[in-house]
């Protein structure tokens, strides 16, 4: 019964840092979110919220190791299972209350519903209290040594790597706009499934007397717009991509079905905020779309901002390529960076810069460009650490085996 809690406790926790750790982004976004739920808004900056997401998945991910390893074992179920309490505490408020869509604790990777968070983190909770109970009990996994130098490796490797998911891109990838991914084939919906349905309510006022109105009984314009809801009335199948569309701000063409389905390269410069994006790169974008319009490649620059922001970065940058409207959190989907770089072939996304790692003009147009598909991430970036790991407490048992036969 110890060793199933010990690893259900460590697995459960080493996963949700290193969901976390791969993409303290997309962390930083579902703290907003919690931020934005209990009324705080804007009280914590980005900076903050992206030390806040490091920190907690580098505790998941140290504890998790640590509780495998045996290390301090007082002090480790003690803080784990101060963790597990608040964590059920904060996902039965989830459940209850549903201010948000899903917990995030697995980011990307894998999503659960409140409900089936709140379970999860109840029944964490009771292997960790009984951790906790019991810790004189748990046997160590190997000396202390290769303890201490183990947990020194994990605490750098988790803060690599998030590190690198802040400074550039995730290191894996487990958003449906990955490299490799048919973004015409993630919208469309399964032979036989249907599509979620949902109901739209207009509350509108007139003569100081405010009504709720359908688009069926939908009043003349006397009335003024005051707000609208909109709610599911029936469940549906929901495609991975979903709320994609591309409008050009000039001529507000929808070009979603000709970027898809357009044959050969499109690069998109993707900014979800214009007026927070790094512009010290404009030159680059700019010499960019040069190359690409000698080439013929349709270049845009997509975005969540309003026309004022896009005309004061063209005064800013000098920029000439074309602009399109897109959803904000898709845009957030598509790249954590703003601005970032995609480039699709044939509807189907070949690479993906961060503005801190931008390619070079060849890159970018060339027909040959391809980056790793989200499973041979997994593999470079977790094989070597489980190698390395594997290795140390191989050594361990060998020479205490060699020790024990010596004797």
């Amino acid at each position: 019964m110890l060793i199933v809690a010990r690893v259900m406790v460590g697995v459960v926790l080493m996963l949700s840092g290193f969901a976390k750790a791969i993409d303290p982004q997309g962390t930083l976004y579902k703290l907003q979110e919690y931020a934005e739920a209990i009324g705080w808004g804007t009280a914590f900056g980005d900076t903050l919220l992206t030390v806040a997401a490091i920190v907690l998945a580098a505790t998941e991910w140290i504890l998790g190791i640590a509780l495998l390893m045996g290390v301090r074992r007082r002090l480790t179920t003690t803080v784990t299972m101060a963790l597990m309490a608040v964590m059920t505490i904060i996902s039965l408020w989830l459940w209850i209350a549903n201010p948000v869509s899903d917990c995030g604790c697995f980011g990307d990777a894998v999503k659960l519903s409140n409900g089936k968070t709140a379970l999860k983190n109840i029944v964490l909770l009771a292997a960790a209290v009984f951790l906790w109970r019991y810790h004189n009990s748990l046997t160590p996994l190997c000396s202390v040594t290769v303890r201490k130098l183990a947990m020194h490796l994990s605490v750098l490797y988790v803060l690599g790597i998030a590190t690198w998911g802040v400074y550039r891109l995730p290191l894996i990838d487990f958003r449906p706009f990955h490299v490799g991914a048919d973004i015409q084939r993630q919208m469309e919906i399964p032979k036989g499934e249907e599509a979620p349905q949902f109901e739209t309510t207009f509350i509108l006022e007139k003569d100081g007397v405010q009504r709720e109105f359908t688009l069926d009984n939908y009043p003349d314009s006397t009335w003024i717009f005051v707000d609208s809801q909109t709610r599911k009335v029936k469940d549906g199948y929901v495609p991975p991509i979903h709320d994609f569309s591309v409008t050009l701000t000039d001529t507000q063409e929808d070009i979603t079905q000709q970027l898809l389905t357009h044959t050969g390269n499109t690069v998109l410069l993707i900014a979800y905020n214009l007026d927070e994006a790094q512009q010290s790169d404009y030159g680059e974008y700019n010499h960019m779309y040069d190359a690409a319009r000698r080439q013929g490649i349709p270049f845009y620059c997509l975005t969540a901002s309003t026309q004022e922001q896009i005309e004061r970065w063209q005064q800013q940058t000098a920029a000439e390529y074309p602009f399109a409207i897109t959803d904000e959190t898709t845009l957030k989907t598509m790249v954590r960076s703003n601005p970032g770089l995609m480039l699709i072939r044939d509807g189907v996304i070949q690479a993906k810069w961060s503005c801190n790692n931008l390619p070079q003009v060849e890159e970018v147009v060339s027909n040959n460009t391809v980056q790793a598909t989200p499973m041979r991430q997994l593999m470079a970036t977790a094989l070597p650490y489980i190698v390395l790991m594997l290795l140390l407490i191989g050594i361990t048992k060998i020479r205490k085996h060699l020790k024990t036969h010596t004797l």
